[in-house]
């Protein structure tokens, strides 16, 4: 088993090592709405530079709109999708809440076959793209000399998205402010890793072979429980206060509703702060909520419904960062797994992963 781990971690390292000696230039942020080519992590199962697409909503679709109350908010598609797909709308995200809205192609974004692909990331690298999306705007309007409110940073995202949402907060656990998680998966269970018959019908195509290069460590699988509690308890260690909005059908079978509750308590055993709504028949509405299962309703209706008063910016309870972000801070966020750690690096300001074996 040592071997299978340092060869998993040796192609984890070699890719990490590739991106933080990446010298690719940056674009510049557009006037307007906009889309920008991101350089990203390398990935294993990829020759060559990686990069992905950022999709750009500012306040009034223009960047002279942003001013000092103006935040951030990461609005991320369901798992075979791309841009906006499943998202609240990003234009109403950026002039309901005075943020500009940064939609994400994070890795494998599009259609997914796990029969025939790389086995899905679920959540580690497309986090990672999520929050060098995140950063580009962040360190963007900096250098711009724009002021803008680096307290109020938010994500959202339905299914893949939420599960990409929670990565991302897991990832950076003192950046976000709040985030709202519409039906992501919870963890990769072994039912969704090898799609195995009588579970959901998610399939991430990884393999039980140690020899197979799809094949699934226990320390990748460990990373992408987000009810882990130890990492949980070390989030809370780090100091994450992100108010956590969970919203997930009681009867969703696409991603199982009793993973998502055991996820909830056990956050709640770490004492992190998590709001979870599990809508039911009696809470169907048919505006807001129309749906007990994985479909639920409008996301943008869903969001407001859910989380206006901490993310309009006038609200008394608005949700406000009050500490560093983890690009400010520029050290190590470190999550132990059964043969190692996984570290996540900010020295460049913006993250860069690698697990280190024993």
């Amino acid at each position: 088993m040592k071997r299978i781990v340092t060869i998993t971690s040796l192609l984890i390292l070699v890719a990490a090592l590739a991106s933080a000696a990446d010298d690719r230039p940056w674009p510049s942020l557009p006037t307007s709405n906009g889309t920008a080519e991101l350089p990203a992590q390398a990935w294993a199962f990829q020759d060559g530079p990686r990069t992905f697409a950022a999709y750009v909503y500012y306040p009034g679709t223009s960047l002279k709109n942003v001013n000092e109350n103006t935040g951030l908010f990461l609005a991320l598609h369901y798992w075979g999708g791309t841009h906006a797909d499943g998202v609240p709308d990003p234009q109403t995200l950026a002039d309901r809440y005075n943020t500009v809205a940064i939609c994400v192609d994070y890795l494998q974004s599009g259609p997914y076959d796990g029969c025939t692909m790389p086995p899905y990331d679920y959540g580690y690298l497309q986090g990672l793209d999520a929050l060098r999306a995140l950063h580009w705007m962040y360190s963007g309007l900096q250098r711009l000399g724009k002021p803008f409110n680096t307290g109020r940073i938010y994500s959202t995202g339905y299914s893949g998205g939420g599960n990409v949402t929670q990565m991302a907060n897991k990832l950076a656990p003192r950046t976000f402010a709040a985030i709202i998680d519409f039906c992501g998966m919870a963890r990769l269970t072994d039912d969704i890793a090898y799609g195995l018959e009588g579970g959901t019908r998610l399939n991430a195509g990884y393999s039980q072979d140690p020899k197979n290069p799809a094949y699934l460590s226990p320390d990748a699988q460990a990373l992408r429980d987000l009810g882990n509690l130890t990492h949980l308890k070390q989030m809370k260690d780090y100091g994450q206060e992100t108010h956590i909005f969970v919203v997930h059908g009681s009867t969703d079978i696409a991603c199982p509703i009793a993973d998502k509750r055991e996820v909830v308590d056990n956050m709640k055993k770490a004492g992190l702060p998590v709001t979870a709504f599990y809508p039911k028949d009696t809470d169907l509405d048919g505006e807001v909520f129309t749906g007990t299962g994985h479909s639920l309703g409008d996301p943008t209706k869903m969001l407001a419904h859910m989380a206006d008063a901490q993310l309009l910016p006038d609200s008394p309870d608005a949700a406000i960062r009050k500490a560093p972000t983890d690009f400010e801070r520029k050290d190590v966020i470190g999550y132990t797994t059964p043969n190692g750690c996984w570290e996540i690096d900010y020295a460049m300001g913006y993250p860069v992963g690698q697990f280190r074996g024993e």
